[in-house]
């Protein structure tokens, strides 16, 4: 696929703010099957998929790649709930082989396409997921990494559980994602201290945290655990909370394998 303009000279404008979830604009439904295109596919391969994901029959009277093919995927892309964009989109990308150059170069189009959009979703190699504002996948694609490089693998993981939890739709598990990034940073802190008995709540002092992140560290455990932990009728958290929760585990990961290990 070749570079653009604005690719090779390093321009870019201001990303839009989140203002969709749950929709697929008329940019995006075109976008897909045009992606797909400029990664080396043909209309009769795309329209394969869109069938494929559908239920629906190829149209037999519909042959030649362009004009006839081309407008059958169209049509199907436009008048399909707007849920079935996204999983055509996932299945356009397993067509191409994920790692592969064609699926990146598919997977970088359409996150692009997300990003100028103003669409809170994002594909990676595992599918569509959750997309928070910059700082919050600045935040969490850093802690996965941090922590895999480190070694702390199930840490990793727990990360990668939460931003599967916030991505559920149509109700995202808020207390899941809170679970699994709480579990990342108690997981980090044992690893760090090499203590594995104690929870985060008594492992916090030992961290030897500047202050006031130690009591800020802590308060986060205990909003963990009010919130998620030990659920109570009454307290319900948003989408908004639950990103912020997770973005500040995450930061305190990456702050934790960073450093010197601290003494016990």
């Amino acid at each position: 696929m070749p570079t653009r303009f604005s690719q090779r000279h390093g321009y870019r404008g201001a990303e839009p703010e989140i203002t969709i979830r749950e929709d697929a604009p008329e940019s995006l439904r075109f976008a897909v099957a045009q992606i797909g295109i400029d990664a080396g596919m043909h209309p009769s391969d795309i329209r394969s998929v869109v069938c494929k994901v559908l239920f629906v029959a190829p149209d037999p009277n519909n042959w030649s790649e362009y004009p006839n093919i081309w407008d059958e995927v169209q049509y199907r892309l436009r008048e399909c709930e707007w849920f079935k964009v996204y999983d055509i989109a996932e299945a356009l990308h397993r067509t191409l082989h994920p790692g592969t150059d064609r699926a990146e170069a598919f997977r970088a189009e359409l996150n692009r396409c997300f990003r100028e959009n103003g669409i809170g979703w994002e594909l990676t190699i595992e599918g569509i997921v959750y997309r928070g504002d910059q700082a919050f996948e600045a935040t969490t694609h850093e802690a996965v990494d941090v922590l895999t490089a480190s070694g702390r693998s199930k840490a990793a993981g727990e990360i990668r559980e939460a931003l599967r939890d916030i991505s559920r739709r149509p109700i995202p598990d808020i207390t899941g994602a809170i679970q699994h990034a709480g579990a990342a940073l108690e997981c980090t802190a044992r690893d760090v201290l090499d203590d594995q008995s104690p929870t985060l709540g008594q492992l916090v002092k030992r961290l030897d945290l500047p202050k006031p992140l130690d009591a800020a560290v802590e308060k986060l455990w205990g909003f963990a655990s009010d919130n998620a932990r030990h659920v109570s009728e009454g307290k319900e958290i948003d989408d908004a909370q639950a990103e912020l929760f997770v973005s500040v585990a995450c930061a305190v990961c990456i702050f934790l394998s960073k450093r010197t290990r601290p003494q016990s």
